[in-house]
């Protein structure tokens, strides 16, 4: 290396380091003036019935003053059980929420959600609850969160707008062998034989459990048309509908598996479906499979998710998100 280019080097090195050691590092003074944020907490698609969740956060200056109120002022009002905590929550060491009481049980009023405070607080980090309308399905809702402190001080945060999907979603709906066995997509019910009798064009599929030697039969669903897969079944009068229906593996939906995986299935999904080809029945339904479904008239496409199977009882447990196409 050049010697004069070496030495030049060096010199802009000892300079560098200087200038940073004369830089002292000060804790930036925290502002006093009030301040607002909000994330939302929830994921996936949002379902009619189910929570749309955040956590508003607000605060101003030690000693500057209180924050007075907090409230949600939503597009679509909630359905019952929408609230505003009226407790701030912190994360203990041990990773646990603490709440803390600062102010009196939110009161919604339409579509705006309100809490009062009634300590002296200068922060607070409040979940809001959004129980999802029939009104706000296939629409778009947004949120305006916002406080008022006591000097006189306001501000807001605007969230969304978020989509609402137009599907349905039942859990845990328990089919049995002779008894609850006759599964309409469309009521997203399992009826037993006697109720099947007075809704047989409703029913779309007919669960059962069939231990055969030399076939892997074992759970399986099938449609009322194909009673080659119906062993020891006598149908309801008028009981024939042709359900397509294809069989999946590691579709393990958050919401139908009880919150325990990271895949959703949402409206697209069903859109994109193509059920050309797709057989009406499937058997050796195991723990953890699903099936896309389409009924007969196409009106209805549904992801029916098995959450368990036992022999013994001879039953199935199984959880459903449904769309209507027509």
């Amino acid at each position: 290396m050049n010697r004069k280019y070496f030495i030049a080097l060096l010199l802009l090195s000892v300079l560098f380091f200087n200038a940073c050691e004369d830089e002292e590092y000060a804790v930036p003074e925290a502002e006093t003036e009030l301040q607002n944020d909000c994330i939302k907490r929830s994921l996936g698609p949002n379902i009619v019935g189910q929570n749309i969740e955040f956590v508003y956060a607000t605060a101003l200056g030690y000693n500057a003053g209180k924050i007075m109120s907090a409230q949600v002022d939503a597009t679509i009002a909630g359905a019952s059980g929408t609230y505003l905590e009226h407790r701030s929550f912190n994360t203990n060491s041990s990773g646990a929420d603490v709440p803390v009481t600062v102010g009196s049980p939110s009161v919604t009023t339409g579509a705006k959600t309100v809490v009062t405070f009634t300590k002296d607080t200068c922060a607070a980090a409040l979940r809001y609850y959004y129980h999802i309308p029939e009104e706000a399905r296939g629409k778009t809702v947004s949120f305006t969160f916002s406080a008022k402190a006591s000097t006189g001080e306001e501000v807001s945060y605007e969230m969304g707008p978020y989509t609402i999907a137009k599907m349905d979603m039942k859990l845990n709906l328990v089919l049995s062998d002779n008894n609850l066995c006759y599964f309409s997509v469309g009521d997203m019910v399992a009826y037993t034989t006697a109720e099947a009798a007075t809704k047989a064009d409703k029913i779309d599929l007919v669960y059962l459990y069939r231990s055969i030697t030399g076939i892997t039969f074992a759970h399986a669903l099938a449609s009322p048309a194909n009673t080659e897969y119906l062993p020891g079944i006598t149908l309801p009068s008028g009981a024939g509908n042709s359900t397509r229906f294809w069989k999946v593996y590691g579709l393990r939906d958050r919401h139908l598996a009880n919150l325990q995986y990271g895949i959703y299935v949402d409206d697209v999904d069903f859109q994109e479906l193509d059920f050309t080809n797709a057989p009406d029945y499937g058997i050796n339904m195991k723990a953890e499979s699903g099936a896309w479904v389409e009924t007969r008239d196409g009106k209805y496409r549904a992801y029916i998710y098995v959450n368990s199977v036992n022999n013994t009882a001879k039953t199935m447990t199984v959880s459903i998100k449904r769309y209507q196409v027509k």
